[in-house]
């Protein structure tokens, strides 16, 4: 498809070709950053700017070693307060983050440009301070020149090991931002085109959808609306772009497309000027040359995904290797009261819809387990064991699931997963209700915001289920580590012992 995209890109015409067709800026090469589609990624420069820090920090400490060789006597206070005043100075002086944005992140030229104001900032107040209290000016000034000369050799060695870093393919790849455009008629082809054409390395083409409601030509896109929601399942897509033409109720088009996206992990735009009605209520996002309307976002950022993950392994770990002893004892009872596996392995559903086997001690005779979950257990459920019972009614049958978490399949806290076959009123979940499948757009939990207020046990009615949606989406709505961290207390206080567990 992306030969078909270049060749395209020539011989079509737009009705709006300001919006598609924005001139370059005069000077601009080909190679340069607005034929990159710049972009910030909040991980890659958070850990940039994290690396500056430390660098800076720790120059100022080396210099703090070398700055008394030099000198003809002792300034036991002078020197580190003007070492400690220029690293804070470095540090608070705001600095331009579209140098932060990939690919500028991988020039050089780009880096000198965010690092040398800071420094030379840097290096001036720690020859203001020297200078204010009553240093020679010609010592002062050497001091500096040692300070600023150290943290650029050091911060040299760290952005250029990090620009190594960044350049090797897989890290490139990785960082690619995959798109879609949903939409067949001219509009798409020609977003389609320009991002193949210009993008370069920072956004992947993987396709134009067709909606079922513009087709131009069948043969030109890569699939329906539903070939993308299979296929976003299968690999990361980090935004959709919906290029469809102006229709007598683009609202309710638009509206249509977007629910139907629900499940769908990624970030999803509409062309403004191509639909009319929303895009006064909606925010502003530029795709290099587009200006973009903002329908979905994930739910997470990728930082805050990166937290969320620091908190699973973190806290995880800990409560494994403090648990490991009574997983022991529950272990060794299990195999001692009934003959089976002392673990009962379950597929179920997770993050962006995929199954995984999720880990439980066995609570069943081995002979009555329903690995589907076709009959959810009820209370005085004749297939629980005596041992059974109890680790059910004390929730501990749920700590082997701390090995999903660390393999990451789980988290500590999120929508608890359910296995496939789990119904409500006799329907499938996701049959059931629509805004059942919106909670796959996080990890699952071991406990989650649903548990600790009540909404656990067996799905009996559809307001069962619906009262356990609205808790896992208020939990996407308003998460945090700390929301995180009151879900772990809360569980302890409310669920080890609860009424609802059987």
């Amino acid at each position: 498809m992306s030969e078909s995209y270049g060749q395209l890109q020539g011989t079509i015409s737009l009705s709006n070709e300001s919006l598609l067709e924005e001139p370059r800026p005069s000077g601009t090469a080909d190679t340069g950053p607005y034929r990159s589609y710049p972009y910030y990624h909040p991980v890659m420069a958070g850990v940039t700017t994290s690396m500056d820090a430390f660098g800076v920090l720790g120059a100022t400490v080396l210099c703090a070693h070398v700055e008394p060789t030099i000198l003809m006597e002792n300034w036991h206070v002078a020197l580190p307060l003007a070492d400690l005043m220029s690293a804070l100075g470095f540090l608070m002086i705001p600095k331009k983050r579209s140098l932060l944005y990939i690919p500028d992140i991988l020039q050089v030229s780009a880096q000198v440009r965010y690092l040398a104001r800071p420094l030379v900032i840097g290096a001036l107040l720690h020859f203001i301070v020297l200078y204010m209290l009553h240093r020679p000016t010609a010592q002062a000034i050497e001091l500096s020149l040692v300070w600023i000369g150290i943290c650029a050799a050091t911060l040299a060695v760290l952005r250029g090991g990090e620009i190594l870093i960044l350049h090797h393919p897989s890290v490139t790849r990785h960082l690619a931002r995959n798109i879609a455009v949903i939409g067949s008629d001219e509009v798409a082809l020609k977003v389609a085109a320009r991002v193949t054409e210009e993008a370069g390395p920072t956004y992947r083409m993987v396709g134009v959808f067709d909606d079922h409601d513009t087709a131009l030509d069948p043969t030109v896109t890569d699939g329906t609306l539903d070939d993308l929601i299979v296929r976003s399942r299968e690999s990361r897509l980090h935004a959709i772009i919906l290029a469809i033409p102006p229709s007598s109720d683009p609202v309710d088009h638009v509206a249509e497309i977007s629910w139907r996206l629900r499940s769908v992990l990624s970030d999803v735009y509409v062309m403004p000027n191509l639909v009319h009605g929303i895009d006064v209520l909606l925010p502003i996002e530029r795709l290099g040359p587009f200006a973009l309307l903002v329908l979905q976002r994930r739910p997470l950022s990728d930082w805050q995904i990166v937290r969320k993950t620091m908190l699973d392994v973190v806290a995880g770990a800990i409560a494994l290797a403090l648990l490991t002893p009574l997983m022991c004892m529950i272990a060794i009872a299990i195999k001692a009261t009934s003959p089976g596996p002392v673990f009962f392995r379950q597929p179920r559903l997770g993050y962006n819809n995929r199954n995984f086997m999720v880990f439980k001690f066995r609570t069943m005779h081995a002979n009555m387990s329903d690995m589907m979950a076709a009959k959810q257990t009820s209370r005085d459920d004749p297939r629980v064991t005596r041992i059974g019972k109890w680790l059910r009614k004390l929730s501990l049958d749920e700590l082997p699931q701390l090995l999903n978490v660390l393999r990451g399949e789980m988290s500590l806290v999120g929508p608890r997963p359910h296995a496939p076959h789990t119904r409500a009123d006799g329907m499938l979940l996701d049959d059931a209700l629509a805004e059942y499948v919106i909670r796959h757009q996080v990890k699952p939990g071991i406990t989650g915001w649903a548990q600790v207020n009540g909404a656990r046990g067996e799905l009996v009615t559809l307001d069962d289920l619906r009262r356990r949606v609205e808790y896992d989406l208020e939990y996407m709505q308003k998460w945090s580590l700390r929301f995180d961290l009151k879900i772990l207390a809360l569980t302890v206080l409310r669920e080890v012992f609860s009424k609802h567990a059987f």
